[in-house]
């Protein structure tokens, strides 16, 4: 039997999703809980790679199992032995050629953003922080020149594993709620350290260094040292993970209770 779980969790503690020699990830924590329910080795397999420090309230993960167990007592079993910084949503039988990452068609990422001159306490680790001003009008004027099927090498991390750099951008855009940024992107697949590398280049154009037009100058170069440094991982949550209907999933969408009160 092939099962999918939607997973939350606060990456702050963790040193990525993937397993890694020394333990410490959050594949580490989901495959150990599993493990402890089913009494037998269990492998997951999930939608979207975080880094160390990004936050999740969407991932997708599938993994294969003889046990026969409800997809309640699923759930209920894994949080029992889960860390509290993660947590299982629901479970769901699945196809067996339904794959966490291969089946899905897009993601979502969004990025918190406090833009104040002084930085946060009660939500450290929960958002990143830009002291000087920034020009939302012009944010959003370069966030544009993102959509549409792009060539994102110039915001690609050297060690990206991704077999090609073109990706689709299907929406790219940044809102205002007082003292608090909030950038969303959905794409068809995301490269390494991309929405990170992505934010930085639309801090630089919100704060005056470039024009919004250098962002598509950024894109038909293709030279990732010509862009922003990468920006701080703490505001970064994977949301969303989509896919068609078929498969018949429940929606992996995560609320995120923001510092402002707003549910988004």
């Amino acid at each position: 039997m092939r099962i999918a779980l939607a997973v939350e969790y606060d990456g702050g503690g963790f040193r990525g999703w993937q397993k890694q020699p020394g333990g410490g990830t959050v594949q580490d924590a989901l495959q150990d809980a599993l493990q402890q329910f089913a009494m037998m080795p269990v492998q997951v397999v999930c939608a979207g790679r975080t880094d160390a420090g990004v936050h999740a309230t969407g991932q997708v993960v599938h993994f294969d199992t003889d046990l026969d167990r409800s997809m309640y007592a699923w759930v209920r079993g894994a949080n029992t032995f889960l860390p509290a910084a993660v947590a299982v949503r629901w479970a769901q039988a699945v196809a067996g050629d339904f794959h966490a990452r291969s089946s899905a068609y897009a993601r979502h990422y969004r990025y918190l953003l406090i833009n104040r001159p002084h930085r946060t306490g009660a939500w450290h680790g929960r958002v990143g922080w830009y002291h000087h001003p920034l020009n939302l009008a012009k944010m959003q004027a370069a966030a544009e020149k993102l959509l549409g099927e792009r060539d994102f090498s110039a915001f690609r991390a050297a060690e990206c594993q991704a077999k090609s750099p073109v990706k689709i951008m299907h929406r790219a855009d940044i809102r205002r709620f007082n003292d608090l940024l909030v950038f969303d992107f959905e794409a068809s697949a995301f490269l390494h350290h991309m929405v990170r590398n992505l934010v930085g280049s639309l801090v630089e154009v919100g704060q005056g260094k470039h024009p919004p037009e250098w962002i598509a100058e950024l894109l038909a170069r293709g030279d990732r040292r010509l862009a922003a440094p990468t920006f701080a991982a703490a505001g970064l949550y994977l949301t969303t993970v989509r896919y068609l209907p078929h498969w018949g999933l429940p929606s992996s969408d995560g609320t995120l209770f923001l510092p402002c009160g707003l549910n988004l």
